[in-house]
């Protein structure tokens, strides 16, 4: 793969400053010195220790000892969705433009975009599967970089020994745009979850191999960059993404400042930053403020303040501040005035670094449209359900079985996660005729094993004897491959065994959604998901369906939004 293109470091200069081999589950932890706006742990403008724990025991004033891992400092989610929105007013602006002089600040635009490759890791991602009309989803995923690499983010990210360290994907939002254009899902991952990290190629050619541990999913922009993220999040949700888009603390700045001011509510006077200097400085009076520019960027780093101390008060901030900003740019009061559209637009541009398909301002206008077409009510925010893992990961996060699942299947089947119907189409039985079922050989395996617990006893071989019940005389138990599948699937290396595929799932009731070509086998394979620990038929859900209450769902039309504030930080 190439290197990024526009770039004034090469990915070679970016990669070779990152730490080889980010299985380790974290930087240093002592407390950071640094001044700026603040972080949301380890002192003013530092990075927090990554060691403790949401539950860890509380301070004199309620501060959580050692809270979870690092923070998720970065605005960028919001950075990112004002860039879907923003991107529209740039075309707006060449427009504006006339002859050569409009030509040449097109590519003078261009040129401010910084670009990488979309996926570093080595497994291909599988297609949409289109809807009735034709139609496919578009799967964007939000970077939020704590990178400490210019002066500007230096200044703004405190943590002075951090500086040129390996940057941590600190901000991670997929936004689902549905194939019909009705409705936005985002899913935010908190930055401590722990996974498997998949391998993965830096463009300079260094190969950073899968991770044999649970590491932190921050961690994975340092394995090659935002490439890395991406085939991260694959490998967890088994959902395409179409692009990326990745801002740093200056990018959140500079873009907060030219839209002018977000509203946020706090329902109490709230002060982060507590008397042993954890917090990121923001200072609010009771209800709501509109925010910009290193203020903007406070409030998205905050943790300390926020509910309980944790990075799931920090996401709901997120969210409130991305639906209220979404909610003023449509209001059209920047795109009138063709200065503040010029400020918007470089921006924009200076701000983001995108995938090489969005390497123009005309596909990030095009981008830009597509998010227009959904309305703010059809848009709810999530956060992944979790729950807290033990030992040496005691405080940091686990997916939740059967409801971080559920929710990932919901964003890959282009389910609302509001409720509402959505115009989509259920994959189509294929034409290929299948064998007799006495003649289609099938290997079955036990994947029933996550991040936080090991593989439920005898789960191929129970599969296995439902599957001979009904005449698949040829099925045999893969003893040896216990690898860890979220979903149960069946998969096939060719299309002339697509039909025998399909008939091992009508079979089980196992949807043909989950019925997927692979290179990865030589015949059909049956991969017995976390989401199927329990004896009995596959449990296929049962009427509409519906968003985990743990996903935490706030929609877009929300305006009546308040953070909570933690009582041990007001005044």
């Amino acid at each position: 793969m190439g290197g990024p293109v526009g770039r004034s470091s090469t990915p070679g200069e970016r990669t070779r400053s990152r730490v080889r081999g980010a299985d380790r589950l974290g930087r240093d932890e002592s407390p950071h010195e640094g001044g700026g706006p603040g972080d949301d742990g380890d002192g003013p403008g530092g990075r927090e220790a990554s060691g403790g724990g949401r539950r860890a025991a509380n301070d004199g004033r309620g501060h959580k000892a050692g809270a979870r891992g690092r923070s998720s400092r970065r605005a960028p989610k919001s950075a990112k969705r004002r860039v879907l929105r923003w991107s529209a007013s740039v075309l707006a602006l060449l427009i504006l433009g006339t002859g050569g002089a409009g030509y040449l600040y097109y590519e003078h635009l261009n040129g401010n975009i910084k670009k990488e490759d979309l996926t570093l890791g080595d497994k291909q991602m599988a297609d949409h599967k289109a809807n009735a009309a034709g139609q496919t989803p578009l799967n964007i995923l939000l970077i939020g970089s704590d990178a400490r690499d210019s002066k500007a983010n230096q200044k703004l990210g405190g943590a002075k020994e951090t500086f040129g360290a390996p940057p941590l994907a600190d901000v991670q939002m997929l936004l689902h745009i549905s194939a019909d254009r009705s409705n936005l899902s985002v899913i935010s991952m908190p930055r401590d979850t722990m996974l498997k990290m998949p391998k993965c190629t830096a463009p300079d050619g260094e190969v950073f191999p899968a991770s044999t541990v649970d590491v932190q999913t921050n961690q994975s922009l340092g394995r090659g960059g935002p490439g890395c993220t991406v085939a991260t999040w694959y490998e967890l949700t088994g959902i395409r993404i179409d692009h990326f888009m990745m801002i740093d603390f200056a990018g959140v700045v500079s873009m907060a400042d030219a839209i002018g001011g977000v509203p946020v509510c706090v329902d109490a006077n709230i002060n982060s930053r507590g008397r042993d200097g954890k917090g990121s400085g923001l200072k609010l009076e009771k209800g709501t403020t509109s925010v910009k520019g290193v203020q903007a960027l406070q409030w998205l780093r905050t943790r300390y303040g926020f509910e309980d101390n944790t990075d799931l008060g920090r996401a709901k901030a997120q969210h409130q501040y991305m639906n209220s900003m979404v909610r003023q740019l449509r209001k059209g009061t920047k795109l009138s005035d063709p200065a503040k559209l010029m400020n918007l637009a470089e921006a924009a541009t200076e701000a983001l670094t995108v995938d090489k398909g969005l390497d123009t301002v005309k596909k990030l206008y095009d981008l830009a449209e597509e998010f227009k077409k959904v309305p703010t009510k059809r848009i709810t925010m999530s956060t992944m359900p979790n729950v807290y893992g033990t030992g040496t990961n005691n405080g940091r996060v686990y997916p939740k079985a059967g409801d971080a699942e559920q929710l990932f299947r919901m964003v890959r089947d282009d389910i609302p996660l509001d409720g509402k119907a959505s115009k989509r189409k259920k994959p189509e039985a294929t034409k290929d005729p299948s064998a007799p079922v006495g003649e289609i050989a099938v290997a079955v395996r036990n994947g029933t094993a996550t991040d936080a617990l090991g593989p439920a006893s005898g789960r191929a071989s129970d599969v296995a004897d439902q599957l001979k019940d009904a005449g698949f005389a040829k099925t045999t138990v893969d003893p040896g491959d216990v690898t860890g599948a979220a979903r149960t699937a069946i998969l096939y290396p060719s299309a002339d065994l697509e039909g025998d595929a399909q008939a091992v799932a009508k079979a089980l009731g196992v949807p043909l959604s989950q019925v997927k070509k692979s290179t990865d086998v030589s015949g059909i394979s049956l991969a017995v998901g976390a989401d199927w620990r329990e004896d009995g038929t596959y449990p296929v859900s049962k009427g509409k369906e519906k968003t985990p209450e743990s996903a935490g769902a706030l929609n877009g039309d929300d305006e009546k939004a308040c953070m909570k504030v933690n009582p041990n930080y007001t005044w």
